[in-house]
């Protein structure tokens, strides 16, 4: 493994990046997301798939962005 990879999530705190748990790194993700979608609505969102993922993990993109998020704007670019 290369020495720079990061290995442990990352948060930022008054302008700095700290280690952080799972935990705490996935809430504040969930809660900027949810206040994004609060704010401006679910379609301030879009997701890009990869057209060489499998179909199961397409499947699960789309369904978290249509029914956790709320948003139809997703593309698996499945035309190239």
């Amino acid at each position: 493994m290369a020495p720079q990879r990061i290995t442990e999530p990352l948060v930022r705190e008054g302008g700095r990046l700290r280690v952080a748990t799972w935990d705490e790194a996935l809430t504040r993700a969930v809660e900027g997301i949810q206040k994004a979608v609060a704010k401006h609505g679910p379609t301030t969102f879009g997701m890009f798939s990869c057209s060489k993922a499998t179909n199961e993990v397409n499947y699960a993109a789309q369904k978290f962005i249509r029914g956790a998020v709320g948003s139809n704007n997703i593309d698996s670019c499945n035309r190239t």
